[in-house]
């Protein structure tokens, strides 16, 4: 499968936490969304792979080119919405448009148009007077209207309520459905990632657990409930975290069939995506 981001061995330090050998796909075409802990190297990620932030080692590829061969147009085909709009806040959408048309070859005024409608985003009010779900409503109206073939948002969503966050969904499922466009979707809302991702890419203290298939996430994953005593008779082969409670312990099950099979008498659900992820930041490593 073809990839629009390709990361090798990514390294990037700082005094107190690193990116520590990041090696991932993003597939062409697809939705991957990026989870972990504030903290856990999410943004410095994305920052590296946009090239705001100098990776110490590694490699980084983007539609098959290095990071540091591409020439300095490379950024036009790719939108960025960041946890913080960087958009000068004297100035007012109409004229944000007008200076992304002078660095956008392939700017779309009326696609912009459309969007500042679409979101209800006054013209002509200030930045400085917008919101923080309205200021992010004008970053992803910026990056659909310069045609860009990967879309990178970094906690875009989380400033914007229900029924916008679901309607920007629908726009990125949109977005990739002629498998050309590519987005890396980093939440904390882990139901939009479980509503519009292909894959799940996850991130602890700046090391990458795994980038799997979501559906196979949760068609495989199982979440086991049991007492003190029962949990001390299971085979841990297969357990792979492990959350102690005043009631009975949980646990991340890695194949939940297979687990059913040996223990069928144990309570065993499937879970969604937020309980894996959940289990996988808290829960105790056993397997």
């Amino acid at each position: 499968m073809e990839a629009a981001i390709k990361i090798e061995g990514l390294v990037k330090s700082y005094e107190k936490f690193s990116l520590d050998h990041i090696t991932m796909e993003v597939p062409k075409g697809s939705i991957v969304g990026l989870v972990g802990a504030n903290g856990a190297g999410k943004t410095t990620l994305i920052k590296c792979i946009l090239g705001i932030v100098k990776k110490d080692s590694g490699e980084i590829y983007v539609d098959g080119e290095k990071l540091e061969d591409k020439d300095h147009n490379w950024k036009n085909q790719v939108g960025m919405v960041l946890a913080e709009s960087n958009f000068h806040e004297t100035m007012n959408a109409l004229q944000i448009g007008r200076i992304m048309e002078n660095i956008f070859g392939q700017w779309d005024a009326g696609l912009y148009e459309k969007y500042l409608e679409e979101f209800k985003l006054e013209p002509k009010k200030l930045i400085k007077d917008y919101s923080r779900g309205m200021k992010m409503k004008l970053q992803i109206a910026v990056a659909l209207s310069h045609k860009a073939k990967i879309l990178i948002f970094d906690e875009a969503t989380s400033g914007l309520d229900p029924l916008v966050r679901d309607d920007l969904l629908d726009i990125l499922l949109e977005y990739i459905q002629d498998e050309e466009h590519t987005v890396l979707l980093s939440s904390h809302i882990i139901s939009d990632l479980e509503k519009v991702s292909d894959y799940i890419a996850f991130i602890q203290n700046g090391k990458l657990l795994f980038v799997e298939n979501k559906d196979d996430i949760l068609y495989r994953y199982g979440v086991g409930k049991c007492s003190k005593e029962d949990y001390s008779t299971l085979d841990k082969e297969g357990i792979m975290r492990l959350r102690r409670g005043a009631l009975g312990y949980e646990f991340l099950i890695r194949d939940r069939q297979e687990f059913m099979r040996s223990y069928p008498d144990l309570v065993v659900d499937a879970p969604n995506l937020e309980e894996v992820l959940l289990l996988l930041e808290k829960g105790e490593v056993v397997s």
